[in-house]
């Protein structure tokens, strides 16, 4: 088996942790602290963020959609595979060298999706793009900091708390569609978005799809 090699690190602004780029052979792995975040050979659950929220967007003509966070491009890739070509997708990363590495040793992975004209990508934090107008997406796909239980900035926390949750439902079209993903069950959250007026379906899943970790994917949708 061949052994890691650290291949870039990469800074979260605002004080959060540092994430590394790691490869070993020809699978990608990004790390904070000794914990994975993403790995280039599972991605199933991400695409199924995508796949479940577009799938409630059917007859819309040309829908909106925010992804907060690029990761390995798994939500974004699904997104367009599931949308026809007038949507309009804008993907928010924090991390300037995450977004750099998906131009860079990760190209292979992202599979020139960020070169399709329905793509923008802003070096921003997702919530600055939430706050700017009212019904302005049709779907918000939350792929930051490992779900709601977040390990590397504690800014994130208010994209899951009562007021990221309020802020979220503001921006949505109504009958538009939130989707978060998480690393790992965090019990509370499906009753927060319940309260926050959005019907909830909760789904969790392996990793790879038939094996790993056990993810969540939450689907609220603003009636």
């Amino acid at each position: 088996m061949n052994a890691w090699v650290h291949l870039d690190t990469g800074h979260v602004p605002g004080g959060g942790k540092s994430l590394a780029l790691m490869q070993r052979g020809t699978e990608f792995s990004i790390v904070v602290d000794t914990i994975e975040l993403m790995n280039s050979t599972r991605g199933h659950s991400e695409e199924a963020l995508a796949s479940l929220a577009c799938a409630r967007l059917a007859g819309r003509p040309s829908p909106r959609l925010l992804i907060g966070g690029l990761g390995m491009g798994f939500t974004l890739r699904a997104a367009l595979a599931a949308l026809g070509p007038e949507a309009r997708i804008v993907v928010a990363e924090l991390v300037p060298a995450v977004a750099a590495w998906a131009r860079g040793p990760l190209a292979g992975v992202f599979r020139g999706c960020l070169d399709d004209p329905r793509v923008t990508v802003c070096e921003s934090d997702v919530n600055r793009l939430i706050q700017s107008a009212p019904a302005a997406w049709d779907a918000i796909l939350l792929d930051v900091d490992n779900g709601p239980e977040g390990l590397m900035r504690r800014g994130n926390d208010r994209l899951y708390d009562s007021w990221g949750l309020k802020r979220a439902h503001w921006a949505l079209t109504p009958g538009g569609v939130l989707g978060v993903w998480s690393g790992s069950p965090a019990r509370k959250f499906k009753s927060r978005l319940q309260r926050h007026d959005f019907a909830v379906e909760e789904v969790r899943m392996p990793a790879s799809g038939t094996s790993g970790p056990r993810h969540v994917v939450w689907i609220a949708t603003r009636p």
